[in-house]
């Protein structure tokens, strides 16, 4: 991975370098929005690693699912999480991820949150650099929403435009 990344105010081309399309945003499942804005700021939803509208890791950690197989849904939480805010104000008004919360359904015994909610921070890293770093919580929970394994949202900074 480098963090050599410069903000050029085109995220969206280094997603397409990093070969990554957003898909569609979610269709909110009760009454909330996929994200929302608050002056220079854009919060996002608990995001779960969907694929057409489905969910690709389900289970708990320590139990059902792997570590590995848990960060590859944490980064595609943070995909789902990008396509909600470039379908809010558009991804390359981004100029600072500033909080990522990860949701980890674990079993007992399971300690190892920080790896899984890696794969969410790895990915922001990765498309936004020195940017992209964050302060972060990686909370183990019981359960998730549709028997998600993880659930990860997001808080970013904008630039000073309206």
């Amino acid at each position: 991975m480098s963090n050599t990344t410069v903000h050029t105010g085109r995220w969206s081309e280094q997603l397409a370098i990093l070969g990554i399309e957003l898909p569609p945003v979610a269709i909110p499942a009760a009454a909330y929005l996929p994200a929302t804005r608050s002056g220079r700021y854009v919060y996002t939803s608990g995001q779960l690693p969907l694929v057409d509208g489905r969910t690709t890791a389900t289970g708990k950690l320590g139990k059902d699912v792997t570590v590995d197989e848990a960060a590859a849904a944490a980064r595609l939480c943070a995909v789902n999480g990008l396509a909600a805010v470039n379908a809010l104000v558009g991804l390359d008004r981004i100029v600072k991820v500033v909080k990522v919360v990860g949701f980890v359904a674990s079993a007992d015994g399971f300690s190892q949150q920080p790896q899984v909610i890696n794969g969410a921070s790895d990915l922001l890293i990765e498309v936004f650099g020195e940017a992209g770093r964050h302060a972060r919580s990686a909370v183990g929970v019981a359960e998730l929403p549709r028997g998600s394994a993880v659930e990860v949202e997001f808080i970013f900074e904008l630039d000073g435009e309206s």
